[in-house]
């Protein structure tokens, strides 16, 4: 059994459906990539699941435990954490009180004591490369790096899977690797699930262990990232001729 279900997920915005009867699952430990033209209801989907925009029909489960309709938070509390593109941020706060707020309010049952709950955030912003800039404003913080900032806040909260909304958009080459390599080992190292929707076709070949492509909000394909890109319907609604991926 898939650790997340999602079936026949709908979206409507009164009578735009922004996802239309979306159907997949994704097993423990994948990596699974979302892509396809703007528009096509990638980022919809992902808010769907986390609970931000709840789904118009269809059911979401998460280790055959129902969650759509559940709050965002307690979507959390379940083990779904999500990484927005703009991040989301306490501009008041330092970078370390950010995290120790993701690792308070995370997976589980209860709120996580200060102590462990800045011990988890430690770990977090180190695996994420900023602890350096913990005591540091948000603000100081450019816009890559507070994409970093998401990451840690969501895997100080111990989440099962991990919903990353384009984060590695405008990245430059040393960024990207760093991205990727996040993930990867977010992955290896921590067991989490990813479900991550991208346009940046260089990141989702060198780390996407399955590709799903929307288009209008249905699911076009779904397979190996190497297949995916050459299917003909793939490269027509969105790859387009002589692409790079």
């Amino acid at each position: 059994m898939a650790l997340l279900a999602v079936e026949a997920v709908e979206k409507r915005f009164d009578s735009l459906a922004a996802v239309d009867g979306v159907t997949f699952g994704v097993d423990e430990g994948e990596i699974l990539a979302v892509v396809g033209p703007n528009g096509a209801g990638k980022s919809t989907l992902l808010k769907a699941i986390g609970g931000i925009d709840p789904p118009s029909a269809g059911s979401v489960t998460l280790a055959g435990g129902k969650i759509e309709g559940l709050a965002p938070h307690q979507i959390r509390r379940m083990g779904i954490a999500m990484v927005m593109q703009t991040p989301l941020t306490f501009g008041s706060m330092s970078t370390m009180e950010n995290v120790v707020l993701g690792a308070m309010f995370g997976a589980g049952h209860g709120v996580v004591a200060a102590r462990d709950a800045t011990r988890r955030a430690e770990e977090a912003l180190s695996f994420v490369g900023l602890l350096d800039r913990a005591d540091e404003p948000v603000g100081n913080l450019n816009l890559h790096e507070q994409r970093f900032l998401g990451m840690a806040n969501a895997l100080a909260g111990r989440p099962r899977v991990l919903l990353i909304d384009e984060v590695m958009a405008g990245l430059n080459d040393t960024e990207l690797a760093a991205s990727i390599q996040i993930v990867r080992t977010a992955r290896d190292t921590l067991g989490v699930t990813v479900i991550w929707v991208e346009h940046v076709m260089k990141a989702v070949m060198s780390l996407a262990e399955r590709v799903i492509v929307l288009d209008f909000g249905k699911k076009l394909a779904d397979g190996e990232p190497e297949v995916i890109m050459r299917n003909p319907d793939v490269i027509d609604a969105y790859l387009g001729e002589g692409h790079d991926a």
